[in-house]
């Protein structure tokens, strides 16, 4: 076994009427989506964070600046495809744990889908990806059901 690597990601986003909502790569059906210069899916950005704080290099406004319009409507799959080509001469994902905090929508129903849709954008087994749905009990800016914020913390494995 390598060295091991922890990163912890963070990222928030206010609704938007008339976006999609994606949460983990897949659609959330909702009425609003996230508001964001790419699509918004605050749970892979906080990954994209993880990843990067792990492997010591920076954080995702670093390498995908909300200024750069080529970032403008991005799927953020790609940004986390770009980001795991970044790391992967040095380093692959052990796991990860992520924290999704929103009132609504209920994310039970969909856990299982972006647990799949994330072990598969990570090239790991779906055991390795842990994702929990939390909500802050009516307060702060989630509580007044504003927006999303997700947790992620990332175990990268040094290569051989």
């Amino acid at each position: 076994m390598g060295k091991m690597r922890v990163g912890i990601g963070y990222d928030v986003h206010r609704f938007e009427e008339g976006k999609k909502l994606m949460l983990g790569g897949i659609e959330i059906p909702f009425e609003k989506g996230l508001k964001g210069h790419s699509d918004g899916d605050v749970l892979i950005h906080a990954l994209i964070d993880g990843i990067l704080g792990a492997a010591g290099l920076g954080d995702i406004g670093e390498h995908f600046p909300d200024t750069d319009v080529a970032y403008k409507e991005v799927d953020s799959k790609i940004l986390l495809k770009r980001v795991l080509e970044l790391v992967s001469e040095h380093y692959v994902v052990n796991n990860v744990d992520c924290i999704v905090v929103t009132e609504r929508p209920k994310l039970s129903p969909y856990k299982d889908r972006i647990r799949t849709s994330l072990a598969e954008l990570l090239g790991v087994s779906k055991e390795r990806v842990n994702v929990k749905a939390k909500t802050e009990e009516g307060l702060g800016f989630t509580g007044r059901e504003e927006g999303i914020k997700a947790y992620a913390v990332v175990l990268l494995e040094e290569r051989y």
